[in-house]
């Protein structure tokens, strides 16, 4: 993660500053958890980095030792000058991986490592051992650098106008004014900047996941017929369920005593967690699954939104019901069904809506898009035909070559900043040119209505599901083959 000196107390960037390194005491309370202490200049080494463009350096060495024996508290010594009559203190910043042409630094692993343990703990459970947390993390560090680094080659980027409207978002979420949540923010020893960096990494994620997967996803008409015809589609009309998920992975399927070993740890967990052990818990400690550190929780999903590799078995469950041990390639599943509710779903409003998306990239600033999805909007104001300018002009692959069409909706699909636009627009006219996560657009209301679920309705919802649905599997799919291909050397 890539920070500076105003993070949050415990983090660093371990870039020099000046002479020296960034000296702030704090970080000795996160980092001598990881580090032992210095043997004497002839006895131990030290890597850290200076990262830049193409590739990363960890070339310089001989101050300090990292060591495999965690959270042992000590601080050690830099002897910086042999002639120096006072014995002199600086803090270092370690390598823990090397991802590609870039590094995982220990300062973001004790960030991180404290987040998560303030997550356990406010949800009353019992933590993992310390092992199993920073195998956790280290991996979960790991995938995110990898993301990151793509999305950086693809050009992709996060303007800071997109950045500040998704903080003030996320601050309205939480019911402050944007003053109270930098106010809130001070409070909790972080900084406003490494507030915003985090968010700004977190969109460039989603962001190059939404390119790199969507192009991996195709549904067909009998898909779309097969999911109507299922008992799936029924259940969805009235119910959702919040699903508990811990994966046993197996790294070699082809090995017999690898599968055996996975088999009667899954067996045991399912054993446990039917005798009344606690899913949180099991899940933190056991699970390899994305959402481990969450407790295993999915969250509220439809039936048709569920891994079709376990949504039988869970629609089956009463609440408080384990099912499994399941195989599938990654290895075993289990999965409990945390809670039930009806959905409820009868009408909704809709409108029939098209638009054009106008994109930044690597050769394209923010003001020159701005610049021209203004100069569209002025053309189709005075009666430019708007099927000739999406097609030459928007940047939505799935509309663009369709006069910028995305069907009558009700926008529960789209962004929030997407569908405020629409709803403010009157019917037969164009919204103004705003801005969204996805880029600047310019839309048109050509109609609205209120719609029964009937046929059409019932058929846009099913591809919404089934995208959903490929979608999850696609990601992890996808994830494994950027982590499979990533070079990774791990230093802990």
């Amino acid at each position: 993660m890539m920070r500076n000196c105003e993070e949050p107390k415990g983090a660093c960037t371990g870039r020099r500053l000046g002479a020296g390194i960034c000296g702030r005491r704090s970080i000795c309370q996160g980092v001598q958890a990881l580090l032992a202490p210095c043997l004497g200049a002839g006895n131990c080494w030290w890597r850290s980095t200076k990262r830049r463009r193409g590739k990363a350096h960890h070339r310089w060495s001989g101050l300090a030792l990292l060591s495999r024996r965690l959270w042992k508290p000590r601080v050690w010594p830099l002897a910086l000058a042999a002639a120096s009559a006072t014995a002199q203190y600086q803090e270092l910043d370690g390598i823990v991986a090397i991802v590609d042409d870039d590094v995982v630094l220990a300062s973001e692993l004790i960030s991180r490592l404290d987040v998560v343990r303030e997550q356990i703990a406010s949800q009353d459970v019992q933590p993992p051992s310390n092992d199993v947390l920073v195998s956790q993390l280290m991996e979960r560090l790991v995938l995110e650098n990898i993301q990151l680094q793509q999305a950086k080659r693809r050009g992709i980027e996060i303007d800071d106008e997109s950045l500040t409207r998704a903080v003030a978002s996320f601050a309205q979420q939480n019911n402050m004014t944007f003053e109270q949540f930098q106010q809130a923010l001070a409070e909790d020893g972080m900084s406003y900047r490494a507030f915003r960096e985090d968010i700004r990494r977190e969109m460039l994620i989603q962001r190059l996941q939404r390119n790199m997967v969507n192009r991996r996803i195709i549904i067909s008409e009998q898909d779309v017929e097969d999911l109507l015809d299922s008992p799936y589609y029924q259940q969805l009309l009235s119910d959702e369920f919040r699903v508990g998920h811990i994966l046993i992975a197996v790294q070699d399927m082809g090995n017999e005593n690898v599968v055996k070993a996975a088999t009667e740890e899954a067996d045991r967990i399912v054993k446990d967690l039917r005798s009344g052990a606690d899913f949180k818990e099991t899940a933190i400690a056991k699970s390899a699954g994305a959402r481990a550190l969450e407790g295993g929780d999915l969250g509220w999903k439809r039936a048709g939104e569920l891994p079709s590799l376990f949504a039988e078995q869970v629609i089956a469950l009463e609440v408080g019901e384990t099912a499994g041990p399941i195989k599938s390639p990654s290895g075993f599943h289990i999965v409990q069904l945390l809670e039930q509710r009806g959905a409820g779903m009868q009408k909704e409003d809709q409108a029939l809506v098209r638009h054009i998306l106008v994109q930044t990239s690597a050769i394209r600033s923010p003001e020159e898009a701005e610049a021209l999805i203004r100069g569209l909007h002025g053309q189709l104001a005075e009666g430019a035909d708007f099927c000739g300018l999406a097609a030459e002009h928007s940047q939505d692959p799935g509309s663009a070559l369709n006069c910028g069409d995305l069907g009558w909706t009700s926008g529960d699909q789209f962004v929030p900043p997407f569908v405020a636009a629409m709803n403010a627009t009157p019917t037969g006219e164009l919204s103004p040119p705003f801005q969204s996560d996805y880029g600047w657009h310019v839309l048109e209301v050509q109609d609205r209505r209120t719609q029964d679920m009937g046929e059409e309705a019932r058929r846009n919802m099913a591809l919404r599901i089934l995208h959903q649905r490929r979608f999850d599997e696609e990601l992890q799919a996808w994830l494994k083959e950027i982590r499979d291909e990533a070079f990774v050397e791990m230093r802990l």
